[in-house]
């Protein structure tokens, strides 16, 4: 039996196939696309169910690639579970009578059942499930209440067998539904519910905004800093290493296998960063120094999306994120890349379409320095005062706002409108996040760590081949008389593909001014990626278009570097 998990989004769709199917569950990409949904299994009496979690969509009449994938997939099931908000009859319902004038069985699961008594409202469920003529079924997904009523009425699902209706008939018929099976209460707001309305307020909204972002980001700090600290540093050094070390002894310690495996000696020592071997920085880079933050990012993610209130930041910002050419859900991805770059790349598939992708991962790539540059600009430039600090990010702020207008002029379409459900706040809980973060974390280690490992391999053989050092030569007078800087930096800026927190601290011994430090950061936030972040958006945008993201950024980065060089 092929089950589909189908209905609005932030319905509670996830947490309902979370509760099914337990944790062994995979994500993966419908083909052809950049929309993804998750599969797993369950038990239906002595069957193995396969259950589907289709991406959410709010009619069959698609307007956007995720309501084509899942009407695509709509055709692949036997039975479709559609998940209705309860307290939102009006809206579900459309959805849920297009779904009855299909030949296939439906049951309904009538999610955040215990809100209705919260919000005084009152539904006749035999009423309800006689007008819709299958089986009805309350459920509390986060709470797991109903999830067993629900399996037990699969095999009960049916056919609505409701005659084709036009739009506006089916919305008289949603209408005439809801008047006959539902009962609305007076009663007096609650706090969650004033705080709700203040989030999406302009000014009341940013306050709230830059609080729970401020409390986000030392949240995921403290998280990310914890693991390496105390967790991965200690087991890379005391379980890795060693065997690093043996292996090299095994091939000599030299030879072009041993670079690439192990890397070069630094300082007479394999390092697990700046070595740059496969098995070295190609696992410690990914692994020790990424994973980290991409965890603690995934964990405080999980979390805001659970309490309902990434979707009110997405309205907030919705108007201002037009003007670049995106909506308000690309600060989802914008947020994750002051943490990492890469998860935020992944990230940008939330976008809709393929122009919105291009422009959120190049503004990323950008004026979006990751937390380990972000500590090295604070440490080295921040010596010199808060002000040359402030520079910095006034840059970076400057460069993301003008390339996104011009970004935004330049490319051809459009942004689709920001069409969202907003869901009440709600306290989350701790299995589903878990659940999620799981996923996520598999996903980015299925993705992203092949694709660094043969980036490295790559890296390597150009170096063996010496055209890096081609490079350097070649930009250094280029560079240094348009950037002001001295021509040792030269070999910084090209190590900055490999690390760029390692490149800015190569600029510590040079004594460089505090002018010269902040053109140097400007530079390295917005010069060619790291090689991790350069490999997803190889894997996300193409070859074609990581050409145009690269020139893009280069041009930025030399013409912002230029200017500060003139201002400073």
């Amino acid at each position: 039996m092929r089950v589909l998990l189908m209905g609005n989004p932030n319905v509670g769709k996830s947490v309902v196939f979370s509760r099914l199917t337990g944790v062994r569950v995979m994500s993966s990409n419908y083909p052809g696309t950049t929309v993804g949904y998750t599969e797993g299994k369950m038990k239906v009496g002595d069957e193995v169910a396969q259950v589907i979690d289709v991406p959410g969509t709010y009619t069959l009449d698609p307007t956007c690639e995720a309501e084509e994938v899942a009407l695509k997939m709509l055709e692949t099931g036997d039975v479709v579970i559609e998940v209705v908000d309860a307290t939102n009859l009006e809206r579900n319902l459309f959805l849920a009578l297009q779904l009855l004038e299909r030949d296939v069985p439906v049951v309904v699961a009538l999610n955040m059942w215990d809100d209705t008594k919260h919000r005084g409202i009152t539904i006749d469920l035999a009423r309800l499930e006689e007008q819709l003529g299958v089986p009805v079924i309350p459920t509390v997904a986060v709470s797991g209440q109903g999830m067993k009523d629900l399996v037990e009425a699969l095999p009960r699902a049916r056919a609505g067998r409701h005659e084709a209706r036009t739009r506006e008939e089916r919305w008289a018929a949603v209408g005439s539904i809801v008047d006959s099976v539902q009962l609305i209460s007076h009663r007096h707001h609650t706090w969650l519910e004033r705080l709700g309305d203040a989030t999406v307020q302009p000014l009341q909204g940013a306050v709230i905004a830059v609080g729970v972002l401020a409390a986000s980001f030392a949240a995921i700090r403290l998280v990310g800093e914890s693991l390496i600290t105390y967790v991965l540093d200690p087991l890379f050094e005391t379980l890795w290493m060693p065997v690093l070390e043996r292996l090299s002894a095994a091939l000599g310690g030299q030879g072009a296998l041993h670079s690439v495996l192990i890397g070069r000696f630094i300082e007479g020592a394999i390092h697990p960063v700046e070595s740059f071997g496969i098995l070295s920085s190609g696992l410690y880079v990914p692994l020790a120094m990424v994973l980290p933050y991409i965890i603690a990012f995934y964990l405080v993610l999980g979390v805001l999306e659970d309490v309902g209130y990434l979707p009110r930041l997405a309205v907030l910002l919705d108007s201002a994120m037009h003007r670049l050419g995106l909506h308000g859900y690309a600060i989802i991805p914008t947020l994750l890349g002051f943490g990492c770059n890469v998860p935020a790349v992944l990230a940008t598939r939330i976008l809709e379409s393929r122009r919105e992708r291009f422009i959120a991962a190049t503004l990323i790539s950008v004026a979006i320095p990751c937390a380990s540059l972000q500590a090295m600009i604070i440490g080295l430039v921040g010596d010199f005062g808060a002000k040359y600090v402030l520079i910095v990010y006034g840059a970076l702020l400057a460069a993301w706002v003008i390339l996104g207008l011009i970004l935004h002029r330049l490319m051809k379409g459009f942004s689709p409108e920001l069409l969202i459900e907003i869901p009440r706040y709600r306290w989350p809980l701790l299995m589903p996040v878990l659940s999620k973060l799981g996923g996520r974390v598999r996903g980015y280690l299925r993705e992203a760590l092949p694709i660094v490992l043969i980036a490295i391999a790559a890296v390597n053989l150009l170096y063996a081949a010496g055209i890096f050092d081609a490079v350097a030569r070649l930009f250094a007078p280029v560079m240094t008389r348009l950037l002001g800087l001295p021509g040792e930096s030269i070999t910084a800026l090209v190590i900055g593909f490999l690390r760029k927190d390692v490149a800015l601290a190569l600029m510590a011994p040079l004594a460089l001014t505090a002018g010269q430090f902040v053109v140097a950061s400007v530079v390295l936030s917005m010069f060619f990626p790291c090689v991790a972040t350069f490999a997803v958006l190889l894997r996300e945008l193409g070859l074609r278009d990581t050409a145009k993201a690269t020139g893009i950024m280069l041009v930025t980065a030399l013409s912002a570097g230029a200017l500060l060089n003139i201002l400073l």
